[in-house]
């Protein structure tokens, strides 16, 4: 199937759908051997559905000091679920966002809102009340779930919002002391989820893109069982026996299939941490046996000197890479210390999770690999063309997910001929298999964060000492790359180390802190063409 035929909807908020691009806009679906029934909960079927097939007392979360069984998870979203409905209003299709860390208490409050046919929009803590703002502007969010302890830029988000209506609290850690929590331990363990399409929006995923103004992608709730049933049935082969552990935030898709979808999909057991340090992933791997590790090659090296040092990480089967690209050393290295592949893998917002992968029985380094059952990948020039193997050009992918973006003419550009074009500059070898060049835009990828250079430069140029500032990003060692900035400074004000800090501390302040410039280079002026544009490829050279 290729076609674009909406199947019914449940959602009597109609905005999601309404949002949704003209349907000749969409990129080819390829749907053959994906086939869901026309109405389908997401959050359903990795709960009470699991339940009834026999997983009830398997372990499916562990964190914040405790383990919960499928059963009680199961419970404890119902019971959440008639709170969103009866005490806060939510109505099938209403946007919920949820700001919180990884715990499990995040993942309840995904799921008990999926049951209650909600869009929901997960973010990252470290966010800013004016990021948040552009989120819920954009997607018209009503109500938001928020970790008690991260309540301030929420509640000042709030305050300045025409849509965000109800702020609610929820406890991360394991007390269940926080109004959610109180108002959902009165209600039953049973719901009757809403009854909503395959074809309904379930999930929106926010990406900044290098414009700064935030896109969001949309995903319906087949999308959310395709990723587990297309990369992690095929790539990983789940088992109940599995404890999957990583880094990536549960705001990121990346984050949400490989630490959420993908282990309750299968019966195994997700092990959430909200500080995801390298040196913590670690100690989680060794306490709890840890079997499919999801990180960034950044950590990747941090566990590579920690098992020379002793560490016991031999219950690891798989060890994930994505968010940047993979180096052959990295690989080479895992490889020597433990016998296993490290599996490389490129995905994007746009297509949920990833689409081109290495597998057990096929991988090499330096190489992302091949497309998932059930996808095509191929490299074209500018004008759409496939490009002849060993050449660099654009990536385009297609499957049974694509890129849609909310309301946005970006998806013009992102979707040509059918295909998503996802950024990335790759080339495909004589056999097949796809390697990563570099990224088409100015997006900085840092320790497996996507970082907008506009972003930087937009909080960078509120601060009064700076005249002009161009960002990007510079190769790093231990972090792929890092934010770089390059600025002219207002008359009087001195250059110097002191400096530096107070435009660090004031990116931290007013942007989510991860996207600070770790690196400030004071210049007299900046290189632009004769129309005033900067050229940021003149600071990239070093000229």
């Amino acid at each position: 199937m290729t076609g674009h035929v909406l199947g019914p909807s449940g959602h009597v908020d109609t905005f999601t759908r309404d949002n949704l691009p003209p349907l000749d806009q969409w990129p080819e679906l390829l749907m053959e051997g994906f086939d869901y029934p026309e109405w389908l909960n997401a959050g359903v079927e990795l709960t009470d559905r699991m339940v009834e097939r026999g997983f009830g007392d398997h372990t499916a979360l562990i964190g914040n000091g405790r383990m919960r069984t499928y059963k009680e998870l199961a419970d404890w979203t119902n019971r959440l679920a008639h709170a969103l409905v009866e005490d806060y209003g939510v109505k099938p299709g209403h946007r919920v966002l949820i700001r919180s860390a990884n715990n499990p208490a995040m993942v309840a409050c995904w799921l008990a809102a999926t049951k209650a046919g909600a869009v929901v929009v997960n973010t990252m803590p470290m966010l800013r009340a004016g990021e948040l703002a552009q989120i819920v502007d954009k997607a018209e969010i009503g109500v938001a779930l928020c970790d008690s302890r991260l309540m301030d830029e929420m509640v000042e988000c709030a305050k300045g919002s025409v849509h965000l209506h109800t702020v609610v609290g929820f406890d991360g850690t394991a007390n269940h002391d926080a109004e959610l929590d109180r108002a959902a331990l009165k209600k039953s363990v049973r719901f009757d989820a809403v009854k909503t399409g395959r074809d309904d929006v379930a999930l929106l995923g926010f990406t900044s893109g290098t414009t700064g103004h935030p896109k969001a992608t949309m995903h319906f709730h087949r999308d959310i069982l395709i990723i587990a049933d297309a990369y992690a049935k095929e790539v990983l082969n789940p088992t109940p026996e599995d404890v999957f552990v990583g880094s990536p935030p549960l705001a990121f898709t990346f984050g949400l299939g490989g630490l959420a979808v993908f282990p309750l999909r299968f019966g195994a057991a997700a092990c959430l941490l909200e500080n995801a340090s390298p040196p913590n992933l670690i100690d989680l791997i060794q306490q709890y046996k840890a079997t499919i590790c999801f990180t960034a090659p950044t950590a990747y090296r941090v566990m590579i000197k920690a098992m020379k040092e002793g560490a016991d990480l031999s219950s690891l089967r798989a060890a994930v890479s994505a968010g940047e690209t993979l180096p052959g050393p990295v690989y080479e290295e895992w490889m020597k210390r433990t016998g296993k592949p490290m599996l490389d893998g490129i995905g994007a917002t746009e297509m949920l999770h990833i689409f081109i992968s290495n597998r057990f029985g096929d991988h090499r380094p330096a190489c992302t690999g091949k497309p998932l059952r059930g996808y095509q990948a191929r490299i074209v020039d500018e004008e759409g063309n496939e490009m002849p193997r060993g050449e660099v050009g654009r990536l385009a992918v297609r499957g049974p997910i694509g890129c849609r973006y909310m309301a946005d003419d970006r998806q013009l550009k992102y979707v040509q001929n059918g295909w998503n074009l996802t950024g990335d500059a790759f080339w495909q070898d004589q056999d097949g298999y796809f390697h990563f060049a570099a990224r088409n835009d100015d997006m900085i990828v840092s320790a497996g964060y996507n970082i907008a250079g506009p972003d930087v430069e937009a909080a960078l140029l509120k601060h009064p000492d700076v005249l002009e500032c161009a960002v990007i990003g510079e190769p790093d060692d231990a972090r792929g790359q890092v934010v770089s900035a390059y600025v002219v400074l207002a008359q009087g004000v001195e250059p110097g180390p002191e400096e530096v800090k107070i435009l660090q501390d004031h990116v931290k302040a007013t942007i989510a802190p991860y996207k600070y410039p770790r690196r400030v280079h004071f210049v007299g002026h900046l290189p632009k063409t004769a129309s005033g544009k900067i050229q940021r490829f003149l600071l990239r050279k070093g000229d």
